[in-house]
């Protein structure tokens, strides 16, 4: 992917898109269809963690940003199978619940692998469709 198809501003917008959507999964999760109550918010978590690793490394592939966000994902997931006094104060918060989580779930993981793959057809998408508009544009006429 070339580096010019991350546009930042794009990113952050698309960052908060899957904030609001992941966040809002949550809070109205008496009022979605079971499936998507319970796993949108860990897919839009994952989602956004590949969002962020690529506006921070906008030169870096798409394919080493989902990688990180993957190993980022199941190292956090991982982390939960231990609980120490302290890391488990830390998740009683909602910041540190909302990051970190509340305990180990093998579903867990594969809502991971479907919000990365989503970040990885969103930013492939993009890009195509950046490429369209800049040969369109100068297209001679």
């Amino acid at each position: 992917m070339p580096p010019t198809a991350r546009n930042p501003v794009a990113w952050i917008v698309l960052i908060a898109l899957t904030c609001v959507l992941g966040l809002g999964s949550r809070r109205y999760a008496p009022h979605l269809p079971g499936c998507v109550a319970q796993y949108a918010g860990d897919t839009c978590w994952a989602l956004a963690l590949f969002l962020v690793l690529g506006w921070i490394q906008p030169r870096v592939s798409t394919g080493r940003i989902a990688t990180l966000a993957l190993a980022g994902s199941v190292l956090v997931e991982v982390s939960q199978l231990y609980h120490a006094p302290w890391i488990d104060a830390v998740c009683q918060t909602t910041m540190g619940g909302l990051v970190l989580g509340y305990g180990f779930l093998w579903s867990d993981l594969a809502c991971y692998a479907v919000g990365i793959g989503l970040g990885v057809v969103l930013e492939r998408g993009i890009s195509r469709i950046h490429r369209l508009w800049t040969n369109w544009v100068t297209w001679p006429l």
